[in-house]
């Protein structure tokens, strides 16, 4: 099973359109002026740390022996995790990486943006 987690910023005072900004950003990788950028490669440095037993292939792509891989999509805005045959409780890792830049998880599954917990 696949899943893609996905994550931003919205700069302040700005609509949020969140469909919008996972098609446009997520999987067009245009910018956006309604977003933040992130610290892209501290990002990358805390899921390499995170995901130490893990095979990197490079970068951006790491597999697990137990078959669970992912690979990282980024721009300088958005942060996107294709996930396969990955355990719960590894994406949570990566959903908690994302929440200390203060990006929510938007899963586009079921089109939910998970942020009650920011100040919209």
């Amino acid at each position: 099973m696949s899943t893609d987690l996905d994550f931003w910023k919205y700069r302040e005072g700005a609509a949020h359109n969140d469909r919008k900004i996972y098609e446009t950003a997520c999987c067009d990788g245009k910018i956006s002026e309604d977003l933040e950028n992130l610290p892209i490669e501290e990002i990358l440095e805390k899921v390499a740390a995170a995901f130490p037993c893990w095979k990197a292939l490079n970068s951006k792509s790491y597999e697990n022996e137990d078959g669970g891989a992912f690979e990282i999509f980024t721009t300088s805005q958005i942060v996107r995790f294709d996930c396969y045959g990955m355990k719960g409780e590894d994406m949570n890792r990566l959903m908690d990486i994302l929440e200390e830049f203060g990006c929510p998880l938007y899963n586009p599954q079921v089109s939910t943006r998970f942020d009650s917990w920011t100040d919209r």
